[in-house]
């Protein structure tokens, strides 16, 4: 059984998109990306400015070290920039499961095909390399573009997490929507919808 190895520097990309390992030396290249505004309203984490993207992108490093994330940095090929950053977490070799989310990019990557190329990468990766039975996702219940965004590459909607997490004036509670993508979906129908997507791009 293949293994997700936290110490291997994974390279990802297609002729329009590279994902590497994301480092703390990617701040300044993120940074302009980082202060756009309305990037951070659905994190519980923000990463606007050079304090909080240093405590961000530093953070999810040091979780790589300790086996529990596996962040990327995005770069268009195309624009020859880097667009944003994405992670895998919650691995469990025992289950063959894995997550994927804290996902963002610039407001010039969107839209452009970019997500469906970084989604189609990883999810090969997961399947087709790491031999998973499921990639999971979860977004605030109000983020109606992320959620969106999921389905539209192929993920299932499968529950809520009721009153998961703070709400955005810390006074309430909010729900987190979950979704999924499973091996045999992605074998008979997500990988080659997903395929035919880009092709429009």
């Amino acid at each position: 059984m293949p293994q997700l190895d936290f110490s291997q520097d994974y390279v990802l990309e297609d002729g329009y998109v590279k994902l590497m390992p994301l480092k703390i030396e990617h701040i300044e290249y993120l940074l302009g990306i980082s202060n756009e505004q309305n990037l951070w309203t659905y994190f519980l984490d923000k990463g606007n400015g050079l304090e909080n993207l240093t405590n961000y992108i530093s953070s999810t490093v040091h979780k790589r070290k300790l086996q529990k994330e596996y962040p990327f940095v995005v770069f268009d090929k195309i624009k020859k920039q880097y667009a944003g950053t994405t992670r895998f977490y919650d691995y469990s070799s025992e289950l063959k499961t894995i997550k994927l989310g804290h996902t963002w990019y610039g407001k010039d990557f969107r839209g452009t095909g970019l997500n469906k190329r970084c989604k189609y990468l990883l999810f090969d990766f997961a399947f087709e390399i790491l031999e998973l039975e499921r990639v999971g996702f979860g977004a605030h219940v109000e983020n109606k573009i992320s959620i969106a965004a999921m389905k539209s590459v192929g993920c299932s909607e499968e529950g809520l997490l009721r009153n998961f997490i703070p709400s955005f004036d810390g006074k309430e509670r909010a729900d987190v929507i979950l979704l999924s993508i499973l091996k045999d979906e992605w074998f008979e129908t997500v990988k080659t919808e997903l395929k035919n997507k880009l092709t429009k791009h």
